[in-house]
């Protein structure tokens, strides 16, 4: 049973969550203000340099707002920025006390706002549905944490780990339902990644797509190091979305400057053989690419799972068998010599999308990668 602040702790994460797609690369955050065991305001962060959670639910609340408690999922800030510190909004208001579900890691708050509300006099309590806080913005924690976007590798297969035949075909793999939930996937992450294999196969379109809703589009992401792109590939031709191609010094110069003429921004990394994805990740996350959803082929998903790149796996599996030596299986390579040395996943968690299953899973870094 929900203590009282946990009662309204889930009230603001409830609207923080409705943000998801929206707010990158800030936080989703989400505030309640109560007062006498009512609701006197609400806010959410709707869009980065715009007002955050806790000025909208006090600016709801007005006057009412002196004495009140104010619930917010993520730590004030205390710096100036596109918009004023809220911890000096929320001391002028007259709040009594701040509950926090979590510190913000950004080395611009971390801790100070907190600080800053108790010396000012402010009760803060910390730590309320502190895990739902967490997971919430897990990208946003990591990023803030190691400098690079958070990493999901996003697998269709079928119950035998297969997402191909023999002659390529893929489609498709999984139901109608489990393709819309990708879609779903994609309006919330800030860039999706592929191989050129993929474009050359299935030329997709790489974007966000939900009928009736006008969508902020991911990035599109492609990794090529001899710069194969077509020049009417989608992802070229289309500008609904960005396209950006990480090649090396191995790629065609000519192509580079066509591509580039066509609005595709077109980075070369130092690696001369393949794309070196350490050196891909920092450059997202300088770019605020928060979070990054792997939609590669099988060679795509060995090489950052053996490169320790990938934080969570999202796992759609049809009820069907495909069998066959020389189908397609879900990530290349030999695999490790024992079963002690596969990847575990923890926090796991099944749905049902139609006839299709989604495990969603996540990887401790310090685990073994024998692909």
């Amino acid at each position: 049973m929900l203590t009282i602040h946990e009662t309204w702790m889930r009230l603001a994460l409830q609207l923080a969550e409705a943000t998801q797609g929206q707010t990158s690369p800030n936080p989703m955050v989400g505030a309640v203000a109560v007062k006498n065991g009512q609701v006197i305001g609400t806010g959410a962060h709707l869009k980065s340099g715009t007002p955050h959670a806790e000025i909208h639910a006090l600016n709801m609340a007005g006057e009412n707002a002196r004495g009140c408690t104010l619930y917010v999922t993520l730590e004030p800030c205390n710096h100036f920025g596109r918009t004023p510190p809220c911890t000096h909004r929320i001391i002028e208001a007259g709040v009594k006390r701040v509950v926090i579900g979590s510190a913000d890691p950004d080395e611009k708050v971390s801790g100070q706002g907190i600080e800053h509300l108790r010396q000012a006099g402010v009760e803060v309590m910390t730590g309320v549905l502190k895990e739902e806080c967490l997971r919430l913005n897990e990208a946003y924690f990591h990023h803030r944490k190691t400098k690079k976007p958070f990493v999901t590798l996003k697998m269709a297969m079928t119950l035998d780990g297969m997402i191909a035949t023999h002659t390529g075909d893929s489609r498709w793999v999984t139901g109608k339902e489990s393709r819309a939930h990708v879609h779903e996937l994609r309006k919330r992450s800030d860039a999706i990644l592929v191989g050129v294999g993929t474009v050359l196969a299935d030329d997709p379109q790489l974007t966000a797509r939900i009928e009736g809703e006008m969508l902020r589009q991911p990035v599109r992401i492609v990794l090529d190091s001899k710069l194969q792109t077509p020049l009417h590939a989608q992802i070229v031709r289309t500008d609904v979305a960005p396209t950006w191609i990480f090649t090396t010094p191995a790629c065609d110069r000519k192509k580079k400057e066509q591509l580039t003429a066509k609005g595709v921004r077109v980075i070369m990394t130092r690696s001369h053989n393949q794309v070196d994805l350490d050196e891909m990740l920092a450059y997202l996350g300088k770019q605020g690419i928060l979070s990054l959803i792997v939609e590669g082929g099988t060679r795509i998903n060995a090489s950052f799972l053996r490169g320790n790149h990938v934080q969570k796996v999202m796992a759609y599996i049809a009820p069907k068998l495909l069998g066959g030596t020389n189908s397609k299986n879900v990530i290349a390579g030999a695999g490790p010599d024992y079963m002690a040395q596969a990847i575990p996943l923890s926090r796991t968690r099944l749905e049902r999308l139609g006839d299709d299953y989604l495990m969603i899973g996540y990887i401790d870094p310090t685990g073994p990668a024998k692909f």
